[in-house]
Order: C-alpha cells, then sequence, then structure tokens
C-alpha cells in the first residue's frame, strides 16, 4: 500500500498541464493507478469523501485519473470530454486539494468522455448529473484548472463546518 501526499491549495505544480500517457509508459502508469487508488481510499477513510483523483494532485503530470464508486473502479487514460450538454447546473464543489473547502461553481449537466482504459483499448463513457460534475472536475486537474478558479463569484466559497448554512444561499 502506498498512499501518496495530496498536493494542497497553493502548491504551483497544481496549475501545471499534465502530458499523455504514452503506450510504452503502461509498466510504469499501472503503479501510479495503485498510488491513486490508495491515495484516495486513504482520504476517504479520513473525510468520508472521495470518488475519484488526478494524477497531478500526487504530483504525476500525467493525463490519467482514477476512479471508484461502489465496487466498481475505472481508470481514465488521456480522457478527452466531449459533447458538453447546453444546460448547466451549480454545485457546491470540494477537493482533496482543499478538504475544508467548499466552492460553488456552475458544470455542465451532461457530456461524454473518451479514453485509454489499462489494456490502451478505446472506450467512451455517457455523463450525467454527479458523474458529469465529478469527472469534468477531475478533467480539470489534468489542465491545471482547479474549482477555486472557476467559482461563480467571489462570494462563493464556504468552509465544510458552515454547509448547514449553504441552503440559505
Amino acid at each position: 500500500m502506498t498512499i501518496r501526499q495530496i498536493l494542497l491549495l497553493g502548491n504551483p505544480q497544481l496549475y501545471q498541464k499534465s502530458v499523455p500517457v504514452l503506450a510504452e509508459e503502461m509498466e510504469t502508469i499501472r503503479s501510479v493507478v495503485v498510488d491513486l487508488r490508495d491515495t484516495m481510499m486513504n482520504f476517504r477513510e479520513q473525510y468520508g469523501v472521495g470518488r475519484a483523483i488526478a494524477a497531478p494532485q500526487i504530483g504525476v503530470m500525467k493525463r490519467l485519473l482514477y476512479m471508484s464508486i461502489g465496487d466498481v473502479s475505472t481508470v481514465f487514460i488521456n480522457p478527452q470530454l466531449e459533447g458538453m450538454s447546453e444546460e448547466m447546473m451549480e454545485v457546491w464543489d470540494d477537493c482533496m486539494c482543499f478538504p475544508d473547502l467548499l466552492v460553488k461553481v456552475m458544470r455542465y449537466k451532461s457530456c461524454r468522455i473518451r479514453y485509454r482504459n489499462e489494456n490502451w483499448e478505446e472506450e467512451s463513457m455517457d455523463l450525467h448529473g454527479d458523474l458529469s460534475e465529478l469527472l469534468q472536475h477531475e478533467y480539470d486537474h489534468l489542465d491545471g484548472v482547479l474549482a477555486v478558479s472557476r467559482a461563480i463569484d467571489g462570494r462563493y466559497f464556504a468552509l465544510k463546518s458552515q454547509k448547514r448554512l449553504l441552503d440559505t444561499w
């Protein structure tokens, strides 16, 4: 079990764009996937949340995402988002890089993600609602974009300890 340190808000590396994974790097990438899983599960144990993580969050500047919801885990290698819906939704976004902060952002209600799996096969998945929001958030990490940069305006930040008050906004 390898738990990596999650880079925190303010670390300049979080604002860098990641580079694509090459087919010949897959042996190394498999160990990064294990690190992503272990790190995310450790975060989930500590904070009670965490459904996906991007490689840049642990300092690996590759276009790689790991998601685990229920009993299903998915690895997204070189993902591409497409087919964004016209309909948007407001969400209070959180992030492992700023675990005590919520940021209200706008996300596409649905989209499609194309990617390669761990066998280097091309796949795609239609995303709606929470899943769409989640993978847009993780995809942003690959481009060096944090949710704090997408805040609707300067008023839409809140500490998680104040979550009970957010419904009044």
